[in-house]
């Protein structure tokens, strides 16, 4: 890659809490207050949102304004397509983790022949379809997206036509569905998880490191590890939610967990995993500066954010 595109994504719609769509800017002041010049150096490129939705009524009861987000997938994947196909790497700034499904879409086209791994940093799976999904937010569900995953043989809903039809379009973004097979994902710090989930991660023997595995082994073994397990991938794409860290450190964003990894494990994890030469895109969510103090959850992803992109060439 000769050098480093910002995708700024400032979409919350497929949030349940408001405010995720600021994250982004929260992290551009943490980098002034820092005195960087990081956002300066970097060619940026920003998404069109559906926000307005967001004053409109949420459409379908289980997959919540669902026709915005196939608008953002639709953009997201070109735009991610079209970077990587110049030889940039693409770091894309999200709000919510809903789009995140576009990104893995955008990897895809860019190399549709190829092996896509995934590396999912998150406190959460994100596998639920408007077939199980609790709460009918999105961002519950992009690696099912990317799975092409509906978990019939553990629905709660009954979502109607047109939101079975806008489900499978978003399945099939950039015309490649499943674009990732279950054995091509590793999640790191998952650990709220509903049982539906839990019956796919169990049935697909998904590979998952744990907070205390994370503890006890160090992030250079657990970094390691993940991409032995990924080896069989061209490519590999690296998904950083904030959530993955620990409650006491993520107050700014939309669902902190405890016993999460601390700022500086996931620092140091995501250092680690970039230097890997088939890691070609990475992403950022769920920053939101309207559940901080002293945006101390935007400082904290500013600086793993420079530590990652002083390990990429640009």
């Amino acid at each position: 890659m000769s050098k480093i595109k910002f995708i700024e994504v400032k979409s919350e719609i497929g949030a349940g809490t408001r405010g995720a769509s600021l994250g982004i800017d929260a992290i551009k002041i943490a980098a002034l207050d820092y005195g960087s010049t990081l956002f300066n150096k970097i060619e940026t490129t920003e998404i069109k949102n559906e926000n307005q939705l967001l004053f409109e009524q949420s459409g379908s009861l289980y997959a919540k304004r669902i026709k915005g987000i196939l608008n953002i997938y639709d953009r997201i994947a070109k735009e991610v397509s079209a970077s990587l196909r110049k030889k940039e790497f693409p770091i894309i700034l999200a709000g919510d983790h809903s789009t995140a499904g576009g990104t893995i879409a955008g990897v895809r086209m860019a190399f549709p022949k190829q092996k896509l791994g995934v590396i999912w940093i998150d406190a959460h799976a994100d596998l639920h379809s408007p077939f199980t999904t609790p709460t009918g937010n999105i961002h519950g569900m992009p690696l099912a997206t990317a799975l092409a995953e509906d978990n019939i043989s553990n629905r709660m809903n009954k979502p109607d036509k047109e939101t079975i039809e806008m489900w499978n379009k978003l399945k099939n973004v950039g015309n490649i569905s499943p674009k990732i097979t279950y054995r091509d994902l590793v999640y790191i710090g998952v650990r709220d998880v509903e049982p539906e989930e839990s019956y796919l991660i169990k049935k697909h023997k998904v590979k998952t490191f744990s907070t205390a595995e994370v503890k006890r082994n160090g992030v250079e073994k657990i970094a390691r590890d993940t991409l032995a397990h990924l080896s069989h991938c061209n490519y590999i794409y690296v998904s950083f939610d904030v959530d993955s860290m620990d409650s006491s450190i993520s107050k700014g964003t939309g669902t902190p967990v405890r016993n999460g990894i601390t700022e500086k494990e996931a620092g140091s994890l995501c250092v680690r995993l970039v230097q890997n030469e088939k890691v070609v895109c990475f992403e950022i969510a769920e920053v939101n500066p309207t559940l901080d103090k002293e945006n101390l959850m935007a400082e904290n992803t500013f600086e793993i954010l420079q530590r990652v992109v002083s390990q990429i060439y640009f």
